[in-house]
């Protein structure tokens, strides 16, 4: 599973980039995938947002089995 969430951030990713940020994947465990939100993704007030709406909506909906998205 950890590769195919490696895949989907490469497709999530320059939209970070393109507002100075970027996510590293830390961990996947039981369906919990865990990221460390970078440059100005890091200390964005919306970065909760992001991670929510954004990122673990379009995780979920391209693998099956992946529960949350959470800070590391």
């Amino acid at each position: 599973m950890r590769e195919e969430v490696e895949n989907a951030l490469k497709h999530i990713r320059p939209a970070l980039q393109a507002d100075g940020g970027d996510i590293e994947l830390i961990d996947v465990q039981d369906g919990v995938v865990k990221v460390r939100l970078k440059g100005a993704c890091g200390s964005c007030p919306s970065a909760l947002m992001t991670l929510k709406y954004g990122v673990e909506e379009r995780l979920k909906e391209q693998i099956p089995g992946i529960k949350s998205v959470e800070l590391a």
